[in-house]
């Protein structure tokens, strides 16, 4: 992955691993929000995090605000700065395609909404599935996903279907109207240049994790 992003020289440049980094900081600050703290300095948040000093300097700048000598950055401020920068401060409603255990859980992931996205239905072709309603959100049948797009206007879709049905999945995603696909399937999804699509790799998560495990467990042989 390159350092930076840019979609079509219309958004400003973005800095992949400062995106990565944001929901941790996030994170902490909401902690010392909720601890009655008004002001955060850098240097706290270089002890909490464990980042290095230049990260948590540059990553700071990028949000546009400046912090107060002694007392550091205002903590409602700085929130509201990242949040913005991530968008989060808006809410995307989104489509589920794939109501199976992966897609179930991540209907019902809380945080979700929290942070600027709301999954408002599902769809499936499993007849045991249709109809359903899982944490509050009905299964719909695959057939009814344009109608559902056009009725709601949502532009959000999430897949966590088979590997083999991702791209016809994300074909009917694209032509009922999606602009964003968030893509947990095994394959890398092909859209048209004007539809954001991140491809999750679970599984190349796992594997850096497996190989930390098998490295600790040499280590200690």
């Amino acid at each position: 992955m390159n350092e930076t992003s840019q979609n079509n020289g219309n958004m400003k440049i973005m800095r992949l691993p400062t995106v990565k980094r944001l929901p941790t900081y996030l994170h902490i600050l909401k902690q010392l929000e909720r601890d009655g703290q008004k002001f955060v300095s850098t240097t706290t948040l270089i002890n909490e995090l464990d980042f290095k000093p230049i990260l948590v300097r540059k990553d700071l700048f990028l949000m546009g605000i400046s912090g107060k000598p002694r007392t550091g950055y205002d903590l409602k401020e700085l929130i509201a700065a990242i949040e913005n920068y991530l968008g989060w401060n808006n809410i995307d409603e989104a489509v589920l395609v794939g109501a199976g255990a992966l897609g179930s859980a991540l209907i019902g992931h809380k945080p979700f909404e929290e942070n600027g996205l709301k999954i408002i239905a599902g769809f499936d072709v499993d007849s045991s599935r249709i109809g359903r309603t899982i944490h509050g959100k009905k299964i719909y049948h695959l057939s009814e996903l344009s109608e559902q797009v056009q009725r709601t206007g949502v532009r959000v879709g999430i897949i966590t279907v088979p590997w083999r049905e991702a791209q016809k999945v994300a074909d009917i995603l694209v032509a009922a109207g999606i602009w964003g696909i968030w893509n947990f399937s095994m394959v890398k999804l092909k859209t048209p240049p004007d539809v954001v699509c991140h491809n999750e790799n679970l599984a190349g998560g796992l594997a850096v994790f497996s190989v930390k495990l098998q490295k600790m467990r040499e280590a200690l042989l």
